[in-house]
């Protein structure tokens, strides 16, 4: 089947990708001409494991294209993907602009049935606004159907959630859209497993957006855990652990840190809370799920500057910049937090990210960054870990002492064993730890 997305970006893309290696022809559009040529040259505009080599794969066998026009992708296939960003806005809702505009040129560009499938995250009832705009500006009495097919990707391992999905969730309101949505998944769910759900529309808007919420509750429970712990003299790694095996309860999203971030948890999170203030609802649990996450924050900082006394002229290491790991991605990352406070308290900082530097230094172009773990860490008074990244997880605590003016950790990931560490003589602080 012929597939058009659009939007190159973490979902877009992968998205396309992999549909194209399922066996369908995909035209992939974007409106950054830069990302289009970047990808007509087999670079990636972003970082994710094994992507290079699906695109490339696919890119050669003829069923993966690129362009910069939706005049094209409307031509090209029954079915539009709408993968574009949706940003929060000025009060914090979504932003709606892009989902807007390709809506529009898709209309005006119809003359033939298309189903325009929401892919990127939106607010339930955006497929009513979504069939306005195109009933608004098509210019020929066309059949058309609005579906949502909400994405469950996760950012390091989204080539495996794609191809290898627990759920597939499509809202349609016609047997004939539901139908197409099938047939592209069917390919997938073949070979990957799965479980195809169709239900209504706004359920389906819904479905991910209480997913991300009810994940971000989790880790904002586990982080208020882990100061409880703290105070009572516990081990927050062996709460979770007993809480996990609790089938009910399941030990994914129970690691007390730093805090949530990314592009889905924080927007999502939000999102979810104005729709419910919008319906006369008020979400008080999911305010103070953000209430946790802010303080989460905060509650690091306050050991950093417990430690340290006098933050001003220290050097401080950050091991990682990207909000988790295997993944470039910097949006809402615990760093845009830590690195600007330390800076206004007139720290030195270095940074060490093995992919998620360029896309912060676009944001702080003045932090310097380096290549090498102990090259940032050299002659620092304190290392913070900001990112459970594997080579931090397997680093030469023997070598990285050396090569630091004073051994103290404060570690916003939990990676090292308290015990064994401190044997080795860091001062080390983490999170629901003593």
């Amino acid at each position: 089947m012929k597939i058009s997305v659009v939007g190159t970006g973490y979902v877009g893309l992968v998205t396309g990708a992999c549909f194209s290696d399922a066996g369908h022809e995909v035209l992939c559009i974007d409106n950054d001409p830069k990302k289009i040529d970047l990808l007509h040259k087999g670079v990636m505009p972003i970082y994710e494991p094994g992507l290079d080599e699906i695109v490339a794969r696919n890119v050669k066998a003829g069923r993966l294209k690129f362009s910069t026009s939706i005049a094209e992708g409307t031509a090209f296939a029954e079915v539009i993907f709408i993968a574009v960003g949706t940003p929060p806005g000025v009060g914090g809702e979504a932003n709606m602009t892009y989902v807007e505009q390709v809506g529009r040129q898709v209309a005006e560009h119809m003359t033939s049935y298309r189903l325009l499938v929401e892919k990127s995250t939106v607010p339930a009832k955006t497929s009513e606004y979504l069939k306005r705009t195109v009933l608004k500006y098509l210019r020929e009495d066309t059949d058309f159907d609005v579906a949502s097919n909400p994405e469950f990707l996760r950012e390091g391992t989204a080539i495996e959630d794609a191809t290898h999905p627990d759920r597939i969730v499509v809202g349609v309101e016609s047997q004939r859209a539901g139908d197409l949505l099938e047939e592209i998944y069917r390919p997938i769910l073949k070979k990957g497993g799965g479980q195809f759900l169709r239900m209504s529309v706004t359920s389906a808007e819904l479905t991910k957006h209480a997913s991300n919420s009810f994940l971000a509750m989790k880790i904002s429970y586990i982080n208020a855990v882990a100061r409880i712990c703290e105070l009572a003299g516990a081990d927050v790694q062996q709460v979770a652990k007993g809480m996990g095996l609790d089938p009910r309860i399941g030990p994914r999203f129970l690691s007390a840190g730093v805090g949530y971030g990314g592009s889905c948890f924080p927007k999502d999170v939000d999102a979810f809370v104005r729709l419910a203030d919008a319906l006369g609802h008020d979400f008080k649990l999911l305010k103070e799920v953000q209430q946790i996450n802010k303080t989460q924050r905060e509650y690091v900082m306050k050991k950093i500057k417990q430690e340290l006394w006098v933050v001003q002229d220290k050097t401080i290491a950050i091991f990682g910049l990207a909000f988790k790991p295997e993944t470039d991605d910097v949006r809402e990352a615990p760093s845009l937090y830590f690195v600007p406070k330390l800076q206004e308290m007139k720290a030195k900082l270095r940074a060490w990210d093995p992919v998620g530097e360029g896309k912060f230094k676009e944001i702080h172009p003045e932090l310097e960054c380096v290549q090498d773990l102990y090259e940032c860490a050299k002659d620092a008074d304190l290392v913070l870990i900001l990112t459970e990244w594997d080579a931090v997880r397997k680093i030469d605590l023997k070598k990285l002492k050396e090569v630091m003016a004073c051994p103290v950790i404060v570690d916003g990931r939990n990676i090292f064993n308290p015990e064994e560490i401190r044997a080795l003589g860091f001062t080390y602080h983490s999170v629901g730890r003593n």
